[in-house]
């Protein structure tokens, strides 16, 4: 039969079979969802209308999230799909698709804010929050810098740290996998996290 997005085989609004007077066309043809899994980057290309190409993600491990509040992206891996706003199925399953919740990797993140701000973060066992990053020796001009940033901006929410000692953030995907090839999006932050903590835990 083939997958088909055309109306024409659709009853009319009273109910009326409609005539039948012409069969498929290319142009209301439908294809197989990707059903894009987390493991070893697998991408098939798929010729589409006017030569152009979709690039079909049928695996994929990792993409590029993006931090808002902080204005920085980093290439992170997707650890598992934590929440789907439209079918429990695809957490089940592991799908990724366009708007699920997923958990990444936290480290690339920390290991910047570390670097940014000169102070640990989500680090429980090696000492309270807050501490100095004592790794490398950093110039007066560096330190100060460092003070001053953290006075301005380095405070995260209570929320976003737990997460950060986990070692594991909240995500949305962006993207769109079966499409484009790629899967990003951005960290949950303030009430929008919130809200996905709420009905993951329902």
């Amino acid at each position: 039969m083939g997958i088909s997005r055309d109306s024409r085989h659709k009853r009319s609004a009273t109910g009326a079979k409609r005539a039948y007077y012409r069969k498929k066309r290319a142009f209301e043809k439908g294809r197989q969802p990707a059903n894009t899994r987390i493991g070893n980057k697998r991408i098939h290309l798929v010729r589409t209308r006017g030569g152009n190409t979709k690039y079909r993600a049928l695996r994929i491990e990792s993409g590029n999230f993006s931090w808002g509040s902080e204005g920085i992206a980093r290439k992170v891996r997707v650890i598992v799909v934590a929440f789907h706003p439209s079918n429990n199925e695809l957490v089940r399953t592991n799908t990724l698709t366009r708007s699920a919740v997923v958990q990444i990797d936290a480290a690339p993140f920390r290991t910047w804010y570390e670097a940014h701000y000169g102070t640990t973060i989500g680090r429980k066992r090696a000492g309270q929050k807050g501490e100095a990053v004592e790794d490398k020796k950093v110039s007066k001009s560096v330190t100060s810098k460092r003070e001053e940033r953290v006075k301005k901006s380095g405070k995260i929410e209570s929320a976003l740290e737990r997460q950060f000692e986990a070692g594991r953030l909240f995500a949305v995907i962006s993207s769109r996998p079966g499409q484009s090839g790629r899967v990003d999006g951005y960290v949950l932050e303030g009430d929008e996290l919130a809200f996905y903590q709420r009905a993951i835990r329902k």
